[in-house]
């Protein structure tokens, strides 16, 4: 069975090691070299990661990635609701979890 990571900046270990789930703390600067590294990890089948490093990379890289990922990337929201998931984030989730396009309206 595959396993889940939790991607995440430091202020978050406390809260993560209290579950017990595996989780990699990173810094901004730092984030795609870890997240790329997680994706090439083959026991991972889902990473998480804070919503806080995954605005501080391309999104061209991350489209990529999970083109040829075969894992799952979930986007964590930021703590006390710091940042919200666009349309967008939520559509190309939608997307891959059906395979096809569907409008989401408000």
């Amino acid at each position: 069975m595959k396993q889940i990571l939790f991607l995440t900046p430091p202020d978050t270990i406390p809260g993560f090691s209290l579950t017990g789930v595996r989780q990699q703390e990173t810094v901004a600067e730092r984030a795609w070299e870890s997240l790329e590294a997680a994706s090439r990890d083959p026991e991972l089948g889902v990473i998480a990661i804070d919503a806080r490093l995954l605005d501080t990379i391309d999104p061209r890289k991350v489209v990529e990635l999970t083109r040829r990922w075969r894992g799952v990337l979930v986007t964590l929201p930021a703590p006390a609701g710091t940042v919200l998931i666009g349309e967008d984030e939520l559509q190309r989730l939608v997307r891959r979890a059906l395979g096809y396009h569907v409008r989401l309206e408000s």
